[in-house]
């Protein structure tokens, strides 16, 4: 029996499906991931994206943010693929309940998946924060002063992205909500992550149902504690079964 065999067996065989994903779900829409030898941490800026990206730099050096928040964050005209499509499909089909990612580029939504749990939060959604005015991924773009910097229309002040910054702590809800989804699984299959971002990956700890499948290109510190591992490309494996 193939692994595709096996990972179909186990998708028909189970009726409370969670799946766990990472950066690898997207890249194949166009996304860069941030750990690969191309992802965003090997390309050169003037500062390190760990440090960009933090909550410090963000009110520190805001200039700096949005000029590399726009250019690797904020990409335009991307569409969900395979993989985003088949979990909404499963979905549809009553066979997988959650959806828990790590990406913040909102495609699981786009292809039509309805309870996502983005842990990390989305580049969807930005907020004044000041007056707390709504303003979409398009007003981050357009939205600018002289210094590139996103003020709010209201008040003046200044708009942030509704994303988990390193320095910031996960939304409660969220969490709870994905801990929630995890504990009632019968199969977790993780999809495109490497299990080393923290604290998002020791969610699966809460996982007490029959299999876990990880499915990602490369090896992982964490294939010792799968049922079943697919080194293989996640939208050419899940575009493989049959729902």
């Amino acid at each position: 029996m193939s692994e595709i065999e096996k990972l179909q067996e186990l998708i028909q065989s189970s009726s409370n499906i969670v799946f766990f994903g990472g950066a690898g779900v997207s890249t194949e829409s166009g996304i860069p991931d941030f750990r690969s030898v191309d992802g965003l941490y090997h390309q050169k800026w003037d500062y390190p994206p760990e440090e960009i990206l933090s909550n410090s730099f963000f009110f520190n050096n805001t200039k700096e943010f949005y000029r590399f928040y726009r250019e690797k964050l904020l990409v335009q005209g991307i569409k969900p693929n395979a993989a985003h499509f088949k979990l909404a499909e499963l979905e549809q089909k009553g066979k997988l309940k959650a959806v828990i990612t790590q990406n913040i580029d909102g495609l699981h939504q786009a292809a039509g998946s309805k309870n996502v749990f983005e842990l990390h939060g989305s580049t969807l959604r930005n907020y004044c924060t000041k007056c707390g005015k709504f303003f979409s991924a398009q007003d981050i773009i357009s939205i600018r002063n002289e210094e590139g910097i996103p003020l709010c229309t209201e008040c003046n002040s200044l708009i942030k992205p509704d994303v988990v910054l390193y320095g910031e702590a996960l939304d409660d809800d969220c969490v709870n909500g994905a801990v929630l989804a995890i504990e009632n699984a019968d199969l977790l299959i993780i999809g495109g992550t490497s299990l080393t971002v923290y604290p998002a990956a020791g969610l699966i700890r809460y996982f007490r149902g029959n299999s876990i499948v990880l499915i990602n290109k490369d090896a992982t510190q964490s294939d010792s504690i799968a049922d079943l591992v697919i080194h293989d490309s996640i939208g050419k494996v899940l575009g493989e079964i049959k729902v």
